[in-house]
């Protein structure tokens, strides 16, 4: 059979006509399909979404504070660094026992050969270095480290100096202390649960036998009070155990944020008057306080040292002061380590100290009469104008609030250390107002 020409021309039109008729059918099922599928992952994406907002939206959205602080240039740039350190110290499930360092406290015979030597000679204690990282701020620290101790991450930012001793409530240890919290915010964000605490704390039992196993942030105290939920607990932010969780990120840019709502307060202050936001619960993060039987410090010491896990040298001002009762703390526990059950009954189970830390600026509580009422103004006037260091004209200065005043002059400015006496300890927490006339305040 033959076809002329036109005939040929006119079955392939319409061949091609057929093909693009079922060409535009296939395309109207694939979008029709498509569009299904949208709509349903649509529906599941709100429906979840109103189960689980959180997750969802930016933390800034439901509450202001808490956007994502910038992440520091160095941060990134070291990070590769600081993983490797972690990686190569940490637990099975990922947690490690951080602490931090400067040159003055990185003296041979001061607070860190002391640290060490706590878990040295602790119960049980001595195996948990090998999963302590040492952050170094200062290049100093960073080589007296490196002789000491295998895991040590040198951490320095341009334009920073935290090599000598930071005295309390000065620019430069506010910067410290707050850098320091952004940087365990970020150790969070890498996946890695730890165990925080600062040098001058005494690792003397393994303090992971008295963590709560359900709770994300858990943090000894400077005051407990004997109910681990409640937030009028004095925590202290020398020693915390936190674990690596969407809550826990979150609370610590929250924290991080909320200096800017609280300027010129160190972290702890900061700590304390957020511990009860609203903001905490939201995220569902839970938060314990860790019993002071078990975590003490000079504050409120653990009585009984068949309990005791970790002594903190806290309200203690004063390199040497702490250096000098630390020392004294360790022969205490050495003494009671080479107890024989013979003589275990008959021998005290308490400690010595504090001894230096007990005074401040040649101030003992126990030399202290009741507070009396006095005025702030009248105080002001009796400071005068001092050079270089000296005490106020009366030792026994006691503002409205019960607390004793200190006061020196530092380059030219007022300091002020302002000491809470409790009658029944003798114990206190002091902090230092920077400017004399917030004394009026």
């Amino acid at each position: 059979m033959s076809y002329s020409a036109g005939g040929v021309d006119g079955l392939n039109n319409e061949n091609k006509q057929s093909m693009s008729g079922n060409n535009h059918h296939v395309v109207r099922r694939i979008i029709k399909v498509t569009l299904v599928f949208v709509g349903v992952a649509v529906l599941s994406l709100v429906t979840y979404k109103s189960a689980y907002p959180l997750r969802f939206l930016p933390i800034s959205y439901y509450y202001p504070s808490a956007s994502t602080p910038s992440k520091s240039p160095i941060l990134e740039e070291n990070e590769v660094k600081l993983d490797v350190v972690l990686k190569k110290a940490s637990m099975v499930d990922r947690t490690v026992i951080l602490t931090t360092l400067n040159d003055a406290w990185a003296e041979p015979n001061n607070i860190f050969d002391l640290f060490l030597e706590s878990f040295r000679i602790g119960n049980h204690t001595h195996w948990l270095l090998k999963h302590l990282v040492i952050i170094c701020l200062d290049q100093k620290a960073y080589a007296r480290c490196l002789a000491s101790h295998p895991h040590c991450y040198n951490f320095q930012i341009k334009g920073d100096n935290f090599t000598n001793e930071a005295l309390f409530m000065t620019p430069s240890y506010l910067k410290m202390m707050w850098t320091r919290i952004d940087l365990l915010r970020t150790i969070l964000e890498m996946g890695y649960n730890f165990v925080f605490t600062d040098a001058d704390v005494m690792w003397l039992r393994d303090p992971f036998q008295r963590f709560y196993s359900d709770v994300d942030f858990q943090i000894a105290c400077d005051r407990f009070i004997g109910n681990p939920d409640d937030v009028n607990n004095k925590p202290n932010g020398g020693f915390n155990y936190v674990k690596s969780n969407n809550q826990t990120v979150q609370f610590y840019k929250f924290w991080y944020n909320s200096r800017e709502a609280y300027p010129g307060n160190h972290d702890q202050d900061v700590l304390n008057k957020i511990k009860g936001d609203p903001f905490i619960t939201g995220i569902g993060m839970k938060m314990k306080f860790l019993d002071t039987a078990y975590f003490g410090g000079f504050c409120e010491p653990s009585r009984d040292l068949n309990l005791v896990c970790t002594m903190h040298a806290n309200c203690c001002i004063g390199l040497d002061n702490k250096v000098n009762d630390l020392k004294i703390l360790l022969e205490d526990w050495r003494k009671f380590i080479s107890l024989t059950p013979s003589t275990e009954a008959s021998s005290p189970s308490s400690w010595s100290v504090p001894q230096h830390c007990r005074t401040t600026d040649g101030l003992d509580p126990k030399q202290l009469g009741p507070p009396q009422a006095c005025n702030a103004n009248t105080e002001r006037q009796e400071h005068g104008t001092m050079g270089g260091y000296s005490k106020a004209k009366n030792d026994n200065i006691i503002d409205e609030k019960g607390r004793i005043i200190i006061t020196y002059i530092q380059r030219n400015k007022y300091f002020s250390y302002h000491i809470y006496l409790d009658e029944l300890s003798l114990s206190r927490t002091v902090t230092l107002l920077v400017a004399l006339p917030q004394l009026s305040e």
